[in-house]
């Protein structure tokens, strides 16, 4: 994605120039995309503690939703810090102490509500958050930690394969067409960076959405099955709302200062 290639380069130069620490936190927020073992804590079959997921980790299986590393993980190495912890592995004596970071993904969440609602839905992840900083971060030092922490944000995936492509379980694609339920999502995604901006959060990462049409399982799922090695339909979906997210950030930046 030329967004997070963009992010890539730019922490490389960054760190040619610098021999410390780049952030002092990041904050993780999103889905299974981002997940490091939120969904082991929850009575779900969302889970990813068993091989072969976790192989390439040394102490096997984490929780995480692929063979080794997230996104997130190499963030973390990126900028000097440790790997971002689980918010629901975390202690209340742990979670006092953890200063570089907190991840509240937990795979299959959504930005609606109702995407994913027995798991841990993008406005429960800001309730965390909001605790974490009320309860866990000095409140001397708070505004000027989270302002140069780096907020990371990936959903939107399950929003359209675990909603809008399931009729039989959600009316959202008979009362919005695909322009409008991509706007629909923007607004909540907005709605919540705004939040996070309220809470202190100032540098955002936010994640575009993959081709879901190319996902072995809506390939599978199709009917009739496509000609071509991926379902275009359900990429024009995610088209729609990928091209919108510009302008959405663009008008947070201008509304929002710092």
């Amino acid at each position: 994605m030329y967004f997070l290639s963009l992010f890539l380069v730019l922490l490389h130069v960054m760190m040619v120039q610098s021999e410390t620490t780049l952030a002092p936190a990041l904050y993780v927020f999103g889905d299974s995309l981002v997940d490091s073992g939120n969904n082991n804590f929850l009575e779900t079959t969302a889970v990813a503690n068993y091989k072969p997921y976790g192989i390439d980790f040394p102490h096997g299986p984490t929780g995480r939703f692929t063979n080794g590393k997230t996104i997130e993980d190499f963030f973390s190495e990126s900028l000097g810090l440790p790997c971002v912890p689980a918010y629901l592995s975390l202690s209340n004596d742990e979670k006092s102490n953890v200063t570089t970071g907190v991840n509240y993904g937990s795979g299959s969440a959504g930005i609606l509500p109702e995407t994913g609602t027995a798991l841990v839905r993008f406005d429960e992840q800001i309730n965390d958050f909001l605790s974490t900083v009320a309860n866990d971060l000095p409140k001397s030092s708070a505004n000027q930690y989270l302002s140069k922490s780096i907020f990371v944000i990936s959903l939107g995936s399950n929003d359209y394969i675990n909603n809008y492509l399931k009729p039989g379980t959600y009316n959202s694609s008979s009362i919005y067409n695909p322009t409008e339920y991509a706007i629909l999502l923007l607004s909540k995604l907005e709605q919540g960076l705004r939040r996070l901006y309220s809470i202190g959060a100032r540098k955002f990462v936010v994640f575009e959405i993959g081709p879901l049409g190319c996902l072995p399982a809506v390939v599978n799922n199709a009917n009739p099955k496509p000609i071509t090695p991926c379902v275009e339909a359900v990429n024009k979906l995610v088209i729609i709302f990928n091209a919108n997210l510009p302008g959405t950030i663009l008008k947070l930046r201008n509304d929002l200062e710092n």
